[in-house]
């Protein structure tokens, strides 16, 4: 897995013996990204699918829309100490059809932080695309109980270290199209999110996006952004995250687990 995962030495206790092994732990370092030479974001990531990332940011944020307003995307050299490449910096270059549109972030976001620098609470709805509201796409109830699982069979670096979120898109009849992991469940989503507008999928009209963890405001956010209708989750919903898909027209179901859901907006879409 490369820079994904580090081994460490620990000292394991249990109740009756004390020893010393070595443990896997997640990576996490930070990604800053620039546009025109200036910082527009550092995020606390896990290493791996950082492209992904970046699109799936700025397709959430309200900057880019299209695969092609992102002229490229490379990493910086040198950027590290040794004048080695450290692959924690992305300089972005984007279309001048985007370039001007306003981000609404200020200063530094951590990989626990979904809404971190934001400059007021008026900028925390964004006006999306590709609305999910009216999106005819339905799903069978007996698909929908499966999704967590499917999603957790493709988590591999969480069943070695236990400290990632993931998150899966999925078509509505099940078809698993992409899943990424993170130690930022919100960086997770971006990175799934870039994939689908790099592989021009969007708008996600018959997409599911499936969450390891909560479903919390900025997630059920970044999925309107990218046109999903049905957001599900392993576990709860904040309340926000209600409103937020009862106003954006987003089904949202939470503790998708053991044969049982609670469907808490727009619950037509589930097909019993």
């Amino acid at each position: 897995m490369g820079r994904v995962m580090r081994r460490l030495p620990v000292r394991r206790i249990t109740a009756d013996r004390v020893d010393r092994r070595v443990d896997t732990v997640a990576a996490e370092e930070p990604l800053e990204m620039r546009t025109g030479g200036d910082q527009m974001l550092i995020t606390m990531r896990t290493p791996g699918a950082d492209i992904d990332l970046a699109h799936g940011y700025l397709l959430t944020e309200g900057v880019i829309s299209a695969p092609e307003h992102v002229r490229t995307i490379r990493y910086c050299a040198g950027a590290g100490d040794d004048g080695r490449n450290s692959y924690n910096v992305l300089e972005i270059d984007l279309d001048e059809a985007v370039r001007g549109r306003p981000r609404t972030r200020s200063g530094p976001m951590h990989a626990s932080c979904g809404v971190c620098g934001t400059d007021s609470l008026d900028q925390l709805q964004r006006t999306s695309a590709f609305p999910p509201a009216g999106a005819p796409t339905t799903v069978a109830v007996q698909v929908l109980r499966t999704l967590p699982d499917a999603l957790r069979a493709r988590q591999r670096v969480f069943d070695s270290t236990g400290g990632l979120h993931g998150a899966g898109l999925f078509r509505a009849d099940g078809t698993l199209l992409a899943v990424r992991e993170d130690v930022g469940r919100h960086n997770a989503v971006d990175k799934v999110l870039g994939w689908a507008l790099t592989a021009g999928l969007l708008p996600l009209t018959d997409g599911v996006l499936m969450l390891s963890g909560r479903a919390s405001f900025e997630l059920v956010q970044k999925a309107a952004m990218a046109g999903v209708p049905v957001v599900a989750a392993v576990s709860a919903p904040s309340s926000l995250a209600v409103d937020l898909a009862a106003e954006s027209g987003i089904t949202l179901a939470g503790f998708v687990r053991d044969d049982r859901m609670n469907v808490y907006s727009h619950p037509d879409r589930i097909l019993e």
